[in-house]
């Protein structure tokens, strides 16, 4: 049986492709049009996935979307009458839209895919946006039981949702309704420090660590009523993403006591302390939301989906936390992944057909996109008039390595393309993470930021005690003796010359906030040659004299990772080449019970 499962019409468009229950090819949208976040409809990544597995639209059984309009609709209209006359501006815009198009999303539908052949109207089907989430966690996951959080900005009513699997079974048993929302609370900090809702909230995530959390108490007093179980709801009269065009309103700049920062302004020590303290809200209402299901279910196993989700920081102290033997987080936790969650649901729950659980990952590492061979790239290469050369691997891994500890960036090319918003090792720009030049560049700067800051600390791919697969979706956290944060220098009365120089400043692992590093590991048996190429760069700079601070900046470490677990503590990436060239490994054993499904479930 072939699915098909499309989100699209609000960000991170995506396709995927499931054959017999299995997730054979995924793509976001933007990764062929280059438009970041392309909302539109997905053309492109339709027939990537009709291409990759040889077959016609005529060909599949279903075609699935991810949300439900009509009940999105329904929740729209809903706010608009209860706030009237207020937001009447916001009405006229988004009514018309609605009801020239999205209200009929079957016909749209129906109509876009009319360029790969014709699809009846029985086979076009709709899942619920939290239930897409929640599948896209749970049946690729390798567990046979697990509780699952979904966590993101708005479905069609739900906002946050907790789901029970077991089997091909999957059940929501209790959410979070709009305007209460975690992820839009974020998103309103977001905006107020100045980025853009749906893309920066990563940039305030990796502004956090530079600020002190001086305004959680703020919000936890102002903003949101936070319950001992997680549940929480927004005093509303800070916020406008209800009925008008901005997340926030006047009666939150006032709370702050400074407006809303605008993208031409410079950071400053009071933006980083709104995002220290935001990230604090978030990291205390998740623990409590996850602690609270570990007791309610007395499941062992967890799987995080939604756009929250992509929080590594918070998602690092789940796993520090202790309360779940292992946790599996959807690398594309965001709606792109509603595409894959939508198939997936599709397969086990409306044609019930059995599930078996994937013995480590049945998301295949995230490299699910498209891949070409070394003839088409080449020909490729010699069409557009590039000059290029063709060189063995280990030449090229070695040449690569010397260009890192050379302080060059370098495009890295191999294999399929990774599906979600991470650079895994396929499609990536590299940077030594040392280098307090390299975010200087202004060639590399905007791509080389902090999540290319990884030089990878690659080992093997067993897994940490709790967490079966990061994909980069969780943090570690160097020892406090071994941070180093200075006080920072401010050029023009600005902040943005200090994130640059606490970040070459810190003693990390792997990345460059001074307080979360993301760990990617790579996969013996997928990416072969990173471990190579990690080592081969650990030999490149063992010779290098290039120190700053008294040699603080050897291949970056942490000796303890005592936060990954209060008991272990892990061997990590080390500057000195101890024991064996392939000796560096971030893994420990495997533990823990199956769950019990709650009562009455």
């Amino acid at each position: 049986m072939r699915i098909l499962g499309i989100s699209a019409f609000y960000h991170d468009s995506a396709a995927a492709l499931v054959v017999d229950g299995r997730v054979v090819a995924a793509a976001q949208e933007e990764r062929f049009t280059r438009k970041k976040h392309d909302p539109s409809f997905p053309s492109n990544a339709v027939r990537y996935c009709l291409e990759a597995s040889r077959g016609k639209l005529s060909e599949i059984d279903f075609v699935v979307f991810y949300d439900k309009p009509f009940l999105k609709f329904e929740r729209l209209l809903e706010t608009y009458v209860a706030m009237a006359p207020k937001g009447f501006r916001s009405f006229q815009l988004a009514i018309p839209l609605w009801l020239k198009e999205k209200l009929f999303q079957k016909s749209l539908l129906r109509k876009k895919l009319g360029e790969f052949g014709d699809i009846a109207a029985d086979r076009l089907l709709f899942a619920e946006h939290h239930l897409s989430h929640a599948a896209s966690a749970f049946f690729p996951s390798p567990f046979e039981n697990a509780v699952v959080l979904t966590m993101d900005g708005v479905g069609e009513w739900a906002t946050t949702s907790a789901a029970i699997g077991e089997g091909s079974r999957l059940e929501i048993f209790q959410e979070i309704h709009f305007p209460h929302s975690l992820g839009l609370l974020y998103s309103a900090l977001t905006y107020y420090t100045g980025f853009k809702v749906n893309s920066g909230e990563y940039k305030v995530m990796g502004l956090a660590p530079y600020g002190e959390p001086k305004y959680a108490k703020l919000i936890l007093d102002h903003l949101i009523d936070l319950k001992p179980d997680g549940s929480f709801r927004l005093d509303m009269s800070y916020f406008d993403y209800c009925t008008g065009l901005t997340m926030t309103n006047e009666r939150f700049a006032k709370l702050f006591g400074q407006p809303v920062r605008t993208p031409d302004k410079l950071l400053t020590p009071f933006h980083m302390d709104v995002a220290a303290s935001i990230q604090a809200v978030l990291d205390e209402t998740v623990l409590r939301l996850t602690r609270s299901l570990a007791s309610r279910t007395g499941a062992r196993n967890l799987c995080l989906a939604g756009g929250v989700a992509l929080n590594c920081v918070a998602n690092g102290k789940i796993l520090r936390d202790g309360k779940f033997d292992k946790i599996w987080i959807q690398p594309a936790a965001g709606d792109a992944g509603g595409a894959v969650g939508a198939a997936l649901s599709a397969y086990h729950q409306f044609k019930g057909r059995p599930r078996i659980a994937a013995a480590s990952d049945g998301m295949s590492g995230a490299f699910l996109g498209p891949e070409f061979s070394q003839g088409e790239i080449e020909q490729r290469l010699a069409s557009a008039g590039a000059r290029f050369s063709v060189v063995s691997e280990q030449e090229m891994i070695e040449t690569t390595a010397k260009a890192l500890a050379d302080q060059l960036a370098v495009g890295w090319f191999q294999g399929r393309m990774e599906f979600g918003p991470r650079s895994l090792g396929a499609r990536s720009i590299l940077g030594d993470p040392r280098s307090p030049t390299m975010q200087k560049n202004p060639k590399s700067e905007g791509q080389i930021s902090r999540e290319l800051s990884a030089l990878r600390a690659s080992g093997p791919a067993r897994g940490c005690r709790q967490l079966v697969r990061a994909y980069l979706r969780q943090s570690l956290y160097a020892s406090r003796g071994r941070r180093q944060k200075r006080k920072a220098t401010y050029d023009d009365g600005g902040g943005r010359s200090s994130v640059r120089n606490r970040q070459t400043q810190c003693r990390a692992l792997g990345g460059s906030s001074g307080d979360a590093y993301r760990l990617f590991r790579a996969d013996p048996d997928r990416q072969p040659r990173d471990q190579s190429f990690v080592s081969s760069f650990a030999d490149a700079i063992q010779g290098a004299h290039w120190m700053s601070c008294a040699g603080q900046h050897q291949l970056q470490r942490a000796r303890r990772a005592d936060c990954l677990h209060a008991r272990r503590r892990l061997p990590l990436l080390h500057g000195q080449r101890a024991r064996s060239a392939r000796g560096r490994q971030l893994c420990a054993s495997q533990a823990g019970s199956r769950p019990r499904a709650p009562a009455g479930l």
